[in-house]
C-alpha cells in the first residue's frame, strides 16, 4: 500500500487558480464521497485552505500512476475546470517524501507564515470530515493522528510559534509586554488604516475591554466603531479623549504630527502617569518622536514593529530547524511502520502455512505411536514448535530487516515465491 498526495498551494499557483479548486464546508462532504468513488482510491481525504488544496489518499503500490491521474480528473471534473488549466500548477508526492509533507503541513513549516497556528485546525476539520464520511481507514488514520502528535511537539519543543511576524501582532506582543495583561483596557484607534484596523482588532481578541474610534470624518469613525463595538469621538475631542486609552493606535493620512510631546504630556498627567502605549503606523508618521522622553509613555513607530518582525523572523527560522530536526525523526518512524506492513501479512501468511504442515505432519505421527503417555505427547508438540519457530526465524528476522531498511519489496516476494503464498 502507497501514500500518495496530489495538491497545488501557494508555492505552485496563483490564487485565481487555487479558487477554482478549493472546497468549502458546503461541498467538502460531497467532494470527499467522490474521491474515494475513484477505483484506485481505497482511503481518502481533502485539506482545502485558501493557501492549498491537497488531496490525500491509500492506493495499492500497483496503482500509484493511475490514482494520481484519477484524482487529477476528480479535481477538474468536481469544479469544472480543464485539466490542462490545473497540469502546470500539480505537485505529487508518494511514501516518505509525502509522510515528511503533512507532518510539515500541521506543524505550520509549510505555511505561508511559519508558525501560523490556524493551519493545524484547518487539517483537523479536513480529517474529520473524512473520518465522518468513512473515508478514511487504518492507513490514513495513523498518518493524520500522528501529524497531529508531531504538530504537538513542534509547538511544545520548540518557539516557531511565539514570535510575532507581522506588524499587526507585534504590536499586540508589545503590548503584552508594556502591561503584563490586556484585560479591561482601553484602545483608542485614530485614522482608518488597514494595519491599524487590524492591530485594534488582534489586541481585542487578546483581552482588551473597549476602543474608542476617533477620525476626520465623523461618520466613518462611527461605521468603524460599530464593527468593534466600541465608541466614536469627533476628532476636535481628540485629546480629551485620550487620557481614557491605555493603547493608542494611530494610522491618518496626515502630513504632519498630529500627536506631539506638550500634548502627551498633558494627557498623562490627567492620567495620574499612568502608562501609555503609542503605535504610530501612519507615514509619515502621526506621532513626534519626543513623545518617548515622557515618563510612562511607550511609543513605537512603523520602523520599530518591523524591526521587531525582523528579529522574530529569525528566531523563527532557528526553531523551524528544530522543528524539522522532530519531524524527520517522525516520518523514519512511520515510514517503518509503513514498510513493516508490507512484510506483515506474509509473515502471518508464513506462519499459517508451517503451523498447518506441522499440525497435520504431528497429527500422523502420533495416530502411529500408541501409548504414549501425555507427558510425552507434549513433549512431542513442543519438539515441533521448537523445530518450526528455528526454521522461521531467519525468513522472518530477514523480512523484518528489509523492511526496516526501505528494501522489503523484492525480499517479501521472494519468499512468497518459494513458498506458494498467494495475494
Amino acid at each position: 500500500m502507497e501514500i500518495l498526495l496530489v495538491g497545488l498551494s501557494h508555492k505552485t499557483a496563483p490564487l485565481d487558480i487555487r479558487e477554482t479548486v478549493s472546497f468549502s464546508e458546503k461541498n467538502m462532504d460531497e467532494g470527499v464521497r467522490a474521491l474515494v468513488n475513484c477505483p484506485s482510491v481505497l482511503e481518502g481525504l481533502i485539506v482545502s485552505t485558501c493557501n492549498r488544496v491537497e488531496v490525500y489518499c491509500a492506493t495499492p503500490k500497483k496503482k500509484v500512476d493511475k490514482a494520481k491521474d484519477e484524482i487529477i480528473h476528480f479535481l477538474g471534473e468536481f469544479h469544472s475546470v480543464p485539466r490542462e488549466k490545473l497540469d502546470p500548477h500539480i505537485y505529487t508526492m508518494t511514501g516518505e517524501e509525502c509522510v515528511g509533507h503533512i507532518f510539515r503541513v500541521a506543524s505550520s513549516l509549510d505555511s505561508m507564515v511559519v508558525g501560523e497556528p490556524q493551519i493545524l485546525g484547518q487539517v483537523k476539520e479536513a480529517f474529520g470530515c473524512a473520518a465522518n464520511a468513512q473515508a478514511t481507514g487504518n492507513i490514513l488514520n495513523r498518518l493524520l493522528h500522528k501529524a497531529f502528535s508531531v504538530a504537538k511537539r513542534v509547538r511544545s519543543e520548540t518557539r516557531i510559534a511565539t514570535s510575532a511576524v507581522s506588524i499587526s501582532f507585534a504590536a499586540v506582543e508589545l503590548a503584552k509586554k508594556i502591561f503584563g495583561e490586556l484585560e479591561g483596557k482601553t484602545v483608542m484607534l485614530i485614522g482608518a488604516g488597514e494595519m491599524a484596523e487590524l492591530a485594534a482588532r488582534h489586541l481585542l481578541n487578546n483581552g482588551v475591554e473597549h476602543i474608542i474610534v476617533a477620525n476626520r470624518t465623523y461618520e466613518n469613525a462611527v461605521k468603524l466603531a460599530g464593527e468593534f463595538k466600541g465608541t466614536a469621538v469627533p476628532f476636535d475631542e481628540l485629546t480629551q479623549q485620550m487620557e481614557l486609552a491605555d493603547i493608542v493606535i494611530s494610522s491618518t493620512g496626515a502630513p504632519t504630527i498630529i500627536i506631539d510631546k506638550k500634548m502627551v504630556k498633558d494627557v498623562i498627567k490627567r492620567r495620574r502617569n499612568k502608562p501609555m502605549f503609542f503605535i504610530d503606523i501612519a507615514v509619515p508618521r502621526d506621532i513626534a518622536p519626543e513623545v518617548n522622553e515622557v515618563q510612562n509613555v511607550y511609543a513605537y513607530d512603523i520602523d520599530d514593529l518591523e524591526g521587531v518582525v525582523e528579529t522574530n523572523i529569525k528566531t523563527r527560522s532557528k526553531e523551524a530547524a528544530k522543528a524539522e530536526e522532530i519531524v524527520a525523526g517522525e516520518v523514519r518512524q512511520f515510514t517503518d511502520w509503513m514498510r513493516s506492513r508490507e512484510s506483515f501479512p506474509t509473515i502471518v501468511a508464513l506462519r499459517e502455512w508451517a503451523e498447518e504442515v506441522r499440525r497435520g505432519e504431528l497429527d500422523k505421527t502420533l495416530k502411529r505411536m500408541d501409548g504414549l503417555s501425555e507427558v510425552d505427547v507434549k513433549r512431542v508438540e513442543a519438539m515441533t514448535e521448537a523445530i518450526l519457530n528455528k526454521l522461521l526465524h531467519r525468513p522472518i528476522s530477514r523480512m523484518k530487516k528489509a523492511a526496516h531498511d526501505g528494501d522489503e519489496g523484492a525480499v517479501t516476494e521472494m519468499v512468497r515465491e518459494i513458498f506458494e503464498i498467494e495475494d
